[in-house]
């Protein structure tokens, strides 16, 4: 059973006469411990599919698969569950609270599960041991380069151990040392099982993926 698989799934803006395909009757599965990036030029239809991927939007015909379960069936309250202890995000912008330290950012999604504080502390801890900023833990966003403060959303993305991480061009604004630093903990996020799927511009990332899905004007091809 893939553990991702859309079925002639599409997604429409403007509906009506001017009405334009994000994603335009899509099928494609991801199966359990691959290293997906999927690329294309901007307007494809890449965020779309990401966003679907994750349960954050839901596509206006076709089914989306995962683990076996269809996600259109599934109430709110379900698609907030799987979001929160079954997908690990990583956004382009960080998305960190510049009031919390490094530590209590990778703790927020903790907290929502209702894990209690010690062990939420040993898992952000250990998190950020992951992605090599222990000893940043106490450090807030703006006392940290912007590779450190991606890498804060990494160990964020990954403290609950999800299946599936989920990355919206997590390199698009490092230098080239950081790009280097998320790529290689990203290749090893997956090589201890996780499922990455990736969407990038970025050469370097799509490369080391074993699997490059392009998309363009909302269909995509292997």
């Amino acid at each position: 059973m893939s553990l991702l698989r859309l079925q002639n799934v599409s997604k429409i803006y403007n509906q009506g006469e001017n009405r334009i395909f994000a994603l335009n009757d899509v099928s494609l599965k991801i199966e359990n411990g691959e290293f997906t990036a999927i690329v294309g030029k901007s307007g494809s239809g890449k965020s779309t599919l990401l966003n679907i991927l994750g349960c954050l939007d839901t596509p206006d015909s076709g089914e989306y698969f995962l683990s076996g379960r269809s996600v259109g069936r599934l109430g709110e309250n379900e698609l907030s569950r799987i979001r929160n202890r079954m997908i690990g995000f990583v956004f382009q912008s960080f998305n960190l609270i510049p009031s919390l330290s490094a530590c209590e950012n990778v703790e927020l999604p903790l907290k929502y599960r209702g894990i209690a504080k010690d062990e939420r502390k040993h898992l952000a801890l250990t998190a950020l041991d992951e992605v090599g900023l222990f000893e940043r833990a106490q450090h807030k966003p703006n006392q940290l380069s912007g590779g450190q403060q991606q890498r804060v959303a990494i160990a964020r993305a990954i403290a609950a151990q999800p299946q599936l991480i989920l990355a919206d061009e997590p390199t698009g604004n490092l230098d080239t040392k950081s790009e280097n630093d998320v790529i290689r903990i990203l290749k090893r996020l997956n090589e201890s099982g996780k499922t990455v799927v990736v969407i990038t511009h970025g050469k370097k990332l799509a490369k080391i993926a074993n699997r490059r899905i392009t998309i363009s004007d909302g269909k995509v091809s292997d």
